[in-house]
């Protein structure tokens, strides 16, 4: 079959950085004035997630630090909801992938799935909280804050979802998104997260921006009763850094890789499109791909596939790295099963590219609109089909870095990965 010939282009994004992140960390943690809330000799409980978040060692690190110089004795707790395959050893060891270990963070890390339960919302279900956090004298949630996959309003991921999902552990993050069937996202996440606050000691929150280059914009502490307007604010700001495809319009997107560690859907909606269904964009995406074609997971995802079901296109390799239990849990967990289902999967990249083309009604292979990425974390370069060129051309952010050319494969019918 022909295939349609490829270039390369870099994008440029607005992109704040914060330069020196530890001490940006200690300047806004001083902002809160802790030593007037915590005593030495308190515990502290501190949040970890399950998101591959620009510095969060170092984040960690330093929020851990400066509890230490009140004299407070701070610990962390995974709060990842039935990330980790729902176990508290497969939620350390999730850890130890981002790099957050005792020994990185100078603190003790105490995983367990254990809840309490600490209330009841106005929906008549039970509030189910980390029963290591609830035991600290002081919680103290750290995320990052960005659009949700697949829930909309002033509110999606960050803060607040720590203290519903992420400190709800499996019972908690599975109960709240079956009432999501029932009851809207900010709903449920305003009277989970609402009763969290004023029943379970929260001391303050660092919320962590990052830019269209996957680092660190910005990081705000925040104080408890400002969580809810604080953290609107920074979703505007989040979601104006994004980073985005180059043309709204393709025929057929090629993705290297998903993981947990790149968004919590595998590949981020918000950038490919399909948030609202998992098979086709609507007129509420940025981004409207009609096949999208996945070859890989991140190495740090550990087997979780979460967000394959939203391709159309595997590879049978890719198939074989899935840890059918983690994703499954994960999905079920989450009310979203057909993130788990497995799309079509053949031997080469060549035949699910193919295969692919087939699909698109009367497009022509060769003439097809194809873009090749890394992950929807990196979109500072990647390859277009010459399809794009006059359009490429014509964008002043975008920069052509080659002529177009034969699509690359290696010599086992494999594609060279986007960053080549």
């Amino acid at each position: 079959m022909l295939l349609p010939r490829m270039f390369r282009l870099r994008q440029r994004f607005d992109g704040p950085s914060v330069t020196d992140v530890a001490g940006e960390v200690e300047r806004q943690l001083a902002q809160l004035r802790l030593n007037e809330r915590v005593n030495p000799g308190e515990s502290v409980a501190i949040t970890a997630g399950s998101r591959g978040i620009a510095n969060i060692p170092t984040i960690l690190k330093g929020t851990v630090d400066h509890f230490r110089r009140l004299g407070a004795v701070p610990f962390l707790v995974p709060a990842m909801g039935s990330h980790g395959g729902a176990t508290a050893e497969g939620q350390l060891a999730l850890l130890a992938r981002y790099g957050i270990t005792p020994e990185s963070v100078g603190c003790e890390i105490r995983s367990s799935m254990e809840t309490v339960t600490v209330g009841t919302t106005p929906y008549g279900f039970p509030v189910h909280f980390d029963r290591n956090a609830y035991s600290a004298d002081h919680v103290f949630v750290v995320n990052r804050v960005k659009p949700h996959t697949r829930f909309a309003g002033d509110i999606e991921s960050g803060l607040h979802k720590m203290l519903l999902i992420g400190l709800g552990k499996f019972a908690g993050a599975q109960l709240y998104h079956r009432a999501i069937v029932d009851h809207s996202f900010d709903e449920i996440l305003r009277a989970v997260a609402g009763h969290v606050l004023k029943t379970c000691r929260v001391v303050g929150g660092l919320a962590v921006v990052e830019n269209a280059y996957d680092e660190t914009a910005r990081i705000a502490s925040v104080r408890p009763e400002e969580f809810a307007t604080r953290e609107a604010e920074l979703l505007r700001e989040a979601r104006a850094l994004l980073p985005r495809l180059p043309f709204r319009d393709c025929d057929l997107l090629i993705i290297d890789e998903i993981g947990k560690d790149v968004s919590g859907a595998g590949m981020d909606t918000n950038i490919v499109g399909r948030k609202f269904d998992d098979k086709k964009a609507t007129d509420r995406d940025e981004a409207n791909c009609k096949r999208i074609f996945v070859r890989g997971l991140t190495e740090a995802t550990g087997g979780n596939a979460t967000g394959i079901g939203i391709a159309d296109f595997t590879n049978e390799r890719t198939v074989a790295k899935i840890d059918r239990r983690a994703t499954a849990v994960n999905c079920v967990t989450g009310s979203h099963p057909t993130a788990a289902a497995i799309p079509i999967a053949f031997p080469t990249d060549r035949e699910c590219v193919e295969a692919a083309l087939l699909t698109l009604g009367l497009v022509d292979p060769p003439d097809a609109k194809v873009i090749h990425i890394t992950n929807t974390l990196h979109l500072a370069e990647l390859w277009a089909s010459e399809r794009y060129v006059d359009e490429a051309a014509a964008l002043p952010h975008v920069e052509v870095m080659s002529d177009p050319a034969p699509i690359r494969f290696d010599e086992t019918d494999n594609l060279l990965s986007a960053d080549r």
